[in-house]
């Protein structure tokens, strides 16, 4: 299984941005489907983005399209969530995780299919 490994949240006002990185180990990385996910306090975990093992197909939560984008870079080992304009709602602690696929253009939000988390990164936003 890949190890992966959550950075770049932080706290920031309303408006402003914030770009979340998931590290993953090993060489087969660009094998692997990567979804975000963010769980706020007393709330359910939701999916926010997913991004297909050739960064071919994307798919995004409608609450997030249009502010957010997620990209990887199979040779630096790393999947990025650019996030702008941001919400008091956005907060919560966000999560990146894999699944093996053998389609390239293969993406999927739920998380029951990801079998590899990281330890989350927290992202405040105030109003």
């Amino acid at each position: 299984q890949v190890q992966l490994v959550e950075s770049g949240g932080g706290s920031v006002q309303a408006g402003g941005s914030l770009r979340l990185s998931c590290a993953g180990s090993g060489r087969t990385f660009s094998s692997y489907v990567i979804g975000w996910f963010r769980q706020a306090p007393g709330k359910e975990r939701e999916s926010v983005a997913a991004v297909s093992r050739n960064g071919g197909t994307k798919s995004y939560t409608d609450s997030v399209k249009g502010r957010f984008t997620i990209s990887r870079d199979n040779a630096k080992n790393t999947v990025y969530l650019q996030m702008n304009s941001l919400k008091p709602e956005d907060t919560a602690v966000y999560y990146c995780a894999a699944r093996d696929a053998s389609d390239n253009y293969y993406v999927s939000r739920r998380a029951s299919e990801y079998n590899s988390w990281g330890q989350g990164t927290q992202v405040t936003v105030s109003s």
